[in-house]
């Protein structure tokens, strides 16, 4: 068996590192070490540079055609259309490189956990050294408040406790033994005589001997593997790409068909290249790469609206495909607060009301009664005794109502609860002050101090584990009376801890001896013995209640939320019953179970697990990547640095920004402003929205695309002239569609849209519905705009020899054309609902974008400077009558394939 520092006893480790536990290290060792381990600091991996950073963003295909779209458009003469192309490009370089880095921050965040310095024992005294001087062998002293400064292997524990929810997600600080060892091999946080790197010491002190430094830390090893693992494409990212490759190829196509029958139809080269190569930047999306950007970048203001931040441009969009949601226990489904629910003494059980750390609650008998101290010698005992044997406080935060506490949260829990019933522990610390103490223990579970003027003499209240408690007390206190304490009595206090217990509740007992003075031999041996039992208490981290609406909105959307924590599995089994987060039949896996499973056994597991407990860091990612292996989309949330890996690993990471370390925040796709689960639904139906109006805003370029291809396409085919003109073409694609299509971007959603499955990440932007959609409305277009052309042509049979007359026929075109464009823009607004359901005015930016599109289309027609250079003719009332009666054309074809389509559905 491999052997691990927690394996080995103090005196091996030691021997191991070649240090004498008497003196320390000596300098001359120290700058030995140093040279060969190098500096307690976390090491980056070599940067890109801005160069490399900006070639990688060029490499994207869509990309690539833009460049070539902005020659082809400086060939035929169109300089700014050119430069418009490539500012498109230049933008979107800009933006991607500022979004890059997210593993560079995360490393940023995690120096800055790191101790700053740390008190080694070297050459027999002890010094104060800046962290990053450890080296291993290095024996260090360690006291509540401090940060551990390295790995190390703890060589001395009194009543030493250290809060590793950060790094195992442990919601309560764990207890350290110097003395034990393992002979097997133990999970992360259960190696209870080790202590790592960026935790915290909350109670006690230590002297520790470093066994690992810098990268080789726990910490050190998640800086590496963040940094191994490659980001991956988003599937918006994938589509566009997709979309960006056929569109190339088909651009190819057209520019050699068209080009190719021209020539056989008697065109000359010169005028059949142009007009192929003008129609090949038509079908190019100019404006796409745009306004994919502006859309998201809209996406995320409505996102921080809705406190959800998002660092990287494209984490909107993979959000709405997303069906799985794997958060963290502590913290994010509950809320890191413990605190007492629950209370039992002779006098009966009380519930116990209120949210984590604020003294504002109730207490109430099985019967929902809300109880009077006055009333209950026995629970005002209870909750005194937990104010007074304790040394934690609770306090008034600046900002607000808002509280917090120093010291051990679990005694704090006592302390609040306290504070509920008007017990205020500075007001009972000065009114019964200490005056002595027996510290906690963990070999005999308990603490024990004695306090003046409770009673005629000296008191000793004592708190512990209940059933090393209630195995020290021959006496109860009842009705305000001390009585024996009957085998029957003691049977009810076991049953009522086991009840607790079973509810995944931390339960303690609380007992009492009263003395005429302070006894000499204060010790465990002779105090903590023939006490008066008093009652117990059981807390937890009680689970968020908006997150209970916020799991049972993912599961009418069809997202199945699962729980991975490094907490017990009863509690993560009672946290996930009471937010409804599983059901009867589904499974609990360990992070031991994890370990004996191979890759195959999990794959066929994740689709029935929805808790997960005392899992490690690696285990979050095995888990996510198994997800991921089955085809889900999986988001994964967390707050400590142990979440650090799998948040990248995800399609989607979602940090929490107030109680989150930095670490998860820097590697995080999108940071909750508010710690809220409830804010992931709704940057779930915001990624929806957005995905859905770039479906909108694609099937309205390409439709419309289409459509100009085929009506010069059929033209030439016809033997007609082409009815638009390069610089028509360009005009429509750059200037009139951007509008529209930008407005398309800001659609509410439709109304069902969180009433509906998560949508297949592998289908493409142009599925099957799309493209006869597509079809549907570039026949229309087609129809639409060669029946006018070719009611024009008609009017003036000379148009062959008229100049002027063919100008007028491509006017013809042209208007209608960009006029059947912008009223079915109103059509495009939803996929399946009519435009009479959402509301023909009810998205305003689109009524404003249409307005100023037809005033550009109006400015070529009427101001005379203009006209020569679009090559187009004014049109009178008559001439307007027509174009309106083709430009519906495509608007109603639109709304009446919605109608069938749906019918259709229902049908299926």
């Amino acid at each position: 068996m491999l052997q691990h520092w927690y394996n080995k006893t103090a005196q091996d480790a030691a021997k191991k590192l070649s240090v004498d536990l008497s003196t320390g290290l000596s300098l001359n060792k120290v700058q030995e070490l140093i040279e060969k381990h190098g500096y307690n600091e976390l090491k980056e991996k070599e940067k890109e540079t801005l160069l490399q950073k900006i070639i990688t963003q060029l490499k994207d295909f869509l990309v690539i055609i833009l460049i070539a779209a902005s020659l082809v458009s400086a060939f035929v003469g169109e300089v700014t259309d050119a430069a418009v192309i490539i500012a498109i490009v230049v933008v979107n370089a800009v933006l991607g490189v500022m979004q890059e880095g997210k593993a560079e921050k995360a490393l940023e965040a995690l120096k800055k956990m790191s101790a700053p310095n740390a008190r080694a024992f070297r050459n027999g005294r002890i010094e104060i050294v800046p962290a990053k001087m450890l080296v291993p062998g290095d024996i260090i002293h360690i006291e509540a408040g401090d940060i551990i400064p390295a790995d190390i292997r703890i060589l001395e524990s009194v009543n030493l406790k250290v809060e590793e929810a950060s790094l195992t997600g442990e919601s309560v600080p764990v207890e350290k033994h110097a003395d034990r060892v393992f002979n097997e091999e133990v999970g992360l946080g259960d190696r209870v005589n080790m202590a790592y790197m960026s935790t915290v010491v909350t109670y006690g002190r230590g002297r520790g001997i470093v066994v690992d430094t810098a990268n080789k830390t726990e910490i050190g090893k998640i800086a590496d593997k963040i940094q191994d693992i490659e980001d991956e494409e988003t599937p918006l990212q994938k589509k566009l790409d997709e979309l960006g490759k056929w569109l190339g190829i088909a651009c190819l196509g057209i520019c050699a068909v068209v080009f190719l029958i021209g020539l056989l139809r008697g065109g000359s080269i010169l005028e059949m290249f142009m007009v192929a190569v003008s129609l090949a930047v038509a079908a190019i999306p100019e404006g796409l790469p745009a306004v994919v950007t502006i859309v998201l970048a809209l996406g995320m203001k409505r996102m921080v609206e809705r406190n959800a931040v998002v660092r990287k441009l494209l984490a909107v969009e993979t959000l709405g495909c997303v069906d799985v949601i794997c958060s963290d226990k502590t913290g994010t489904l509950t809320q890191n607060e413990m605190t007492v629910v629950g209370t039992y003494s002779p006098s009966g059980k009380f519930k116990v009301t209120g949210q984590g750390y604020n003294p504002t609650g109730e207490f109430s008998n099985e019967n929902g009664e809300i109880i009077n101290l006055s009333d209950n010698p026995e629970f005002k005992l209870l909750l005194d005794i937990g104010v007074l044997c304790n040394d934690s406080s609770l306090m008034k935060k600046e900002e607000g109502d808002q509280y917090g506490i120093v010291g051990d949260p679990t005694e704090a829990a006592l302390v609040v609860a306290g504070a509920k019933a008007g017990c205020a522990k500075d007001d009972l610390s000065c009114q019964y002050p200490r005056i002595a103490e027996i510290p906690f223990d963990s070999d005999r579970k308990m603490m024990t101090t004695f306090h003046e003027n409770y009673c005629r003499g000296v008191v000793s209240f004592t708190k512990g584990a209940p059933d090393i408690i209630l195995g020290k007390c021959s006496k109860i206190y009842m009705e305000g009376q001390i009585v024996p304490l009957m085998d029957e009595m003691r049977q009810d206090i076991h049953t009522a801890n086991s009840k607790f217990a079973s509810s995944a509740l931390r339960v303690l007992a609380f007992a009492y001896r009263e003395y005429d003075s302070l006894p000499s031999d204060i010790s465990s041996e002779s105090i903590e013995k023939d006490m008066v039992f008093v009652g117990l208490m059981g807390m937890i981290d009680p689970a968020r209640t908006e997150a209970k609406d916020a799991i049972a909105i993912c599961r009418r959307a069809g997202i199945k939320p699962v729980m991975i924590t490094g907490d017990y599995k009863d509690t993560a089994v009672a946290i996930a019953k009471d937010l409804k987060l599983m059901d009867e039949d589904d499974g609990v896996l360990t992070g031991q179970e994890l370990d004996n499973m191979s890759d195959d056994e999990l794959l066929r597991e994740v689709e029935t697990t929805s808790v997960y407990a005392r899992v490690s860091p690696e285990h979050k990612v095995r888990i996510v990547d198994a997800l991921k292996k089955n085809g889900h989309i999986a988001s994964m949330t967390g707050d400590g640095v142990n979440d650090a890996m799998a948040l990248k690993r995800a399609d989607i990471g979602v940090a929490m920004g107030i109680t989150g370390t930095d670490v998860a925040k820097g590697t995080a796709d999108i940071v909750l402003t508010d710690d809220n689960f409830a804010s992931i639904v709704s940057a779930v139906e915001e990624g929806r929205i957005i995905y859905s109006n770039i479906r909108k805003f694609v099937f309205f370029l390409l439709s419309c695309n289409v459509g100009e291809i085929l009506i010069v396409f059929l033209s030439i085919l016809l033997g007609l002239p082409v009815p638009l003109i390069p610089i028509q073409l360009l005009w429509l694609n750059l200037v009139t569609d951007s509008f529209p299509a930008l407005a398309l971007g800001t659609e509410k959603g439709d109304p069902d849209i969180m009433n509906m499955r998560p949508r297949n990440a592998k289908e493409p932007i142009l599925n099957k519905s799309m493209i006869t959609g597509i079809a549907v409305q570039s026949v229309a277009l087609v129809a639409a705009v060669l029946g006018a052309y070719l009611v024009a042509l008609n009017r003036y049979p000379d148009y062959l020899v008229n100049a002027e007359h063919l100008m007028y026929a491509r006017t013809y075109a042209f208007t209608t054309l960009i006029s059947a464009e912008l009223i079915r823009a109103y059509s495009s607004r939803s996929e399946r609902f009519t435009i009479f359901k959402i509301g023909v005015f009810s998205n305003r930016i689109l009524v404003y974008a249409s307005i100023l599109s037809f005033a550009l289309l109006a400015a070529v027609i009427y101001i005379p400077v203009l006209r020569p250079v679009f090559e187009t003719v004014s049109l009178n009332i008559n001439d307007w009558g027509v174009i309106l009666m083709f430009c519906f054309v495509p608007f109603l074809s639109g709304e009446i394939y919605k109608v069938v389509r749906r019918n259709v559905l229902k049908q299926e």
